[in-house]
């Protein structure tokens, strides 16, 4: 069976590397970027109906001045985004099952909404919505990644694909499993294979990594 290499940061990494290991997949942990707080400064929040959360980091990171912004309640895009909100006292109006966008067609177009995003985010297409950055993820300079032939390497993301396009040498041997379209098109050429998770999830993404895990490596 191959071993698993997880790129995500933490606190991430950790509970994706405990969903492998109980799916009894053997894990190689080599974060490419740490998150990090930024300083930010809440708004008004009699001025939006709601909050649009798109990462569980914007509320571990968010800090003091989500406080302020309790009173609203929050639309998530996915069960663990939506898991930290609870846990940290706002209330969940609704959980997407798919992307933002997936999420965004279900509101009614009028709801002025707020995000709590990351530096790196993807715009939402067609609708105006206001932003705020509360976090970042900083790319660590050398991350240590390990040598890929005969792995198997799950992508969260399309900027964790393209980092891993860079610092990867041989890859023929070395199939993705990848979060969403956009990251196995992050990925670039010259992979074994990238297979997109049925989900944009962690649960999907690592049933997907575990059934490449017991293939056999190209010859």
């Amino acid at each position: 069976m191959r071993q698993l290499l997880l790129l995500r940061p933490e606190p991430g990494l950790s509970a994706s590397a405990e969903r492998a290991r109980q799916l009894g997949l053997k894990v190689i942990a080599c974060p490419l970027f740490r998150v990090e707080p930024v300083e930010w400064q809440a708004p008004d929040p009699a001025n939006y109906d709601a909050l649009l959360l798109t990462s569980a980091n914007a509320v571990r990171f968010g800090g003091a001045q989500l406080d302020t912004l309790k009173a609203l309640p929050v639309h998530a895009v996915g069960e663990a985004t939506a898991e930290a909100a609870r846990s940290a006292g706002f209330e969940v109006a609704s959980t997407g099952t798919g992307n933002v966008a997936d999420l965004l067609a279900t509101l009614p177009i009028e709801l002025q909404l707020l995000h709590l995003a990351g530096y790196d985010h993807r715009e939402a297409a067609g609708r105006k919505i206001d932003r705020i950055i509360v976090y970042r993820s900083a790319a660590i300079d050398d991350p240590g990644i390990p040598v890929l032939d005969g792995l198997v390497v799950a992508v969260h993301s399309p900027r964790a694909a393209a980092r891993l396009a860079e610092l990867a040498g041989e890859r023929h041997r070395t199939p993705i499993a990848a979060i969403s379209e956009a990251a196995a098109e992050a990925a670039g050429p010259g992979w074994e294979r990238i297979e997109v998770a049925e989900q944009p999830d962690d649960s999907s993404l690592l049933a997907l990594a575990a059934m490449l895990c017991h293939t056999s490596p190209r010859q």
